[in-house]
């Protein structure tokens, strides 16, 4: 009987063990998340810059890997997660998004990018929230782009609702994507939350949390 209790002690360890250690594709995207905040504001190009926005922001996007090229034509594609400040600058769950836009013109290459996106008010988290970037350059969103082998400058851009923060791989060259598409994965969020959690669910109304989202808001709050 000794013996059995005591197999049956181990069985279930090894099964709470196997149940804390599950790793899911959401838990993944989290992680990669981590690493790319951590990666950005480590470049000396801009690390000061971006930690000095973080503390500033309303929200921020995260793409770990972002991912466009093409041959005449092009397309960009991401999952990424997005997350809201309160007024205490307490941070949200984050809610997963998927970013996608396509274009017709000379180009060719292919790049692979981490990118983060500061998002400094009202006006650029709704038109995140409300995918009004599908619009391209009618969204009325100011953005600044920094990085991609280019320093910051912090002069030129005062100002702007979005400061996009990137380090890239590869080479692309041709026209711009503009009109991206900006839609959440509800998929994810429910896989990762449980139930059937909305965006604003999980960023202002903050009716759902995960704990394994601590490190991520660490590590945009340092």
């Amino acid at each position: 009987m000794r013996k059995l209790i005591l197999a049956l002690g181990v069985l279930l360890a090894g099964l709470g063990t196997a149940r804390a250690e599950q790793v899911t594709d959401q838990t993944l995207m989290v992680g990669k998340a981590v690493t790319t905040v951590e990666r950005l504001r480590a470049d000396p190009n801009f690390g000061a810059t971006m930690a000095d926005l973080l503390n500033r922001a309303r929200a921020v996007l995260v793409i770990p890997d972002l991912v466009k090229g093409g041959f005449i034509l092009g397309a960009q594609y991401g999952t990424g997660v997005l997350l809201a400040k309160d007024k205490g600058g307490r941070w949200s769950g984050p809610a997963f998004y998927s970013v996608a836009a396509g274009s017709l013109g000379l180009q060719i290459g292919v790049q692979d990018a981490e990118c983060v996106y500061v998002i400094m008010n009202d006006g650029g988290l709704s038109a995140v929230v409300e995918n009004k970037f599908k619009a391209g350059a009618g969204a009325g969103v100011a953005v600044a782009t920094m990085g991609a082998g280019a320093e910051a400058n912090t002069t030129t851009n005062v100002g702007a609702d979005i400061y996009a923060f990137s380090r890239a791989v590869g080479l692309y060259g041709g026209a711009v994507l503009d009109g991206a598409g900006i839609l959440p994965r509800h998929s994810w969020n429910a896989a990762y939350y449980g139930g059937n959690p909305t965006p604003e669910d999980i960023l202002f109304q903050r009716s759902v949390d995960s704990r394994q989202a601590d490190r991520l808001r660490d590590m945009l709050s340092r």
